[in-house]
């Protein structure tokens, strides 16, 4: 799953968009306040948010949240269903 896009919304929300096509927003505003996440109460902070190099939503500070998470909230998916070869059993000899 390859982030590509990454847009700050009102109320902590991003919308993203996959590599893959499939878009959506999530709410991080449970986040808020939380440890490093204190910085989002900065005004304007949050809205600063960008696509890191390695594809994830990255502020300023150190801040960065996994793609792969982000998606599976999004799409209401497991790992199970992004990851199908965790859930492979192998035979050994």
């Amino acid at each position: 799953m390859k982030l590509v896009e990454v847009t700050a919304l009102p109320k902590f929300r991003l919308h993203l968009r996959y590599e893959s096509g499939e878009s959506g927003q999530v709410d991080l505003s449970p986040l808020v306040g939380r440890g490093v996440f204190s910085a989002w109460n900065k005004p304007g902070f949050f809205e600063q948010v960008q696509l890191s190099p390695e594809g994830a939503p990255h502020w300023s500070g150190e801040i960065d949240l996994c793609p792969d998470a982000l998606f599976m909230q999004m799409t209401g998916k497991g790992v199970a269903d992004l990851f199908p070869s965790l859930s492979k059993s192998y035979a050994h000899a």
